[in-house]
């Protein structure tokens, strides 16, 4: 999309009031595209005068409220996407236009802000962990603990599923007599 200046959005404005020429012939003449771009400048300098034609450098966020206010608006009152931005002092009816495509597809869920997050003001700082902190001993130890635990897991398993009432008969009475001696102190 080609961006114009606006001198000369002001000086098609001021041809068109001023003089025969329609949208189409000065869309011909000065080789724009579409002649809608022409109708668009010449409304908003209607209703803002040389503000409606600034090219804007940052963009405005809206909420999400305020878009389904201007989509409910053109709803009920059945107006075009230039009356709507006219209506609620905006710029950009094409943005309306999109926001309307968007709920039709996702849903009022569409609106909301899309990217990634903001960063915290004061972010957390983790402390940094060099990938490999323990020593080659360290981890040979904690690997034999971990062969370890898998071996009475699997002892354990093997005399439950030969004999599973016998083991459970003899785990109750442990649990039992430790309780016991909990009550006692």
């Amino acid at each position: 999309m080609m961006k114009y200046s606006e001198e000369f959005k002001l000086k098609l404005v001021n041809e068109y009031l001023a003089g025969p020429l329609g949208y189409p012939r000065l869309a011909r003449k000065y080789g724009i595209s579409s002649h809608g771009q022409i109708a668009r400048w010449v409304r908003a300098f209607q209703a803002f005068g040389k503000e409606g034609l600034r090219n804007r450098q940052k963009n405005k966020v809206y909420t999400v409220q305020f878009k389904l206010d201007v989509l409910h608006f053109m709803k009920q009152t059945g107006a075009s996407y230039q009356d709507a931005a006219i209506e609620f002092k905006m710029h950009n009816p094409t943005l309306i236009a999109k926001w309307k495509q968007t709920v039709m597809a996702e849903g009022a869920g569409g609106l909301r802000k899309k990217g990634r997050p903001p960063m915290a003001k004061n972010p957390k700082k983790k402390p940094a962990k060099p990938a490999g902190t323990m020593s080659r001993e360290a981890q040979l130890e904690r690997e034999n603990e971990l062969l370890r635990l898998e071996v009475a897991y699997l002892k354990k398993l093997d005399a439950f599923q030969e004999n599973p009432d016998a083991y459970l008969e003899k785990h109750k009475q442990r649990w039992h007599s430790n309780s016991k001696k909990k009550d006692s102190d």
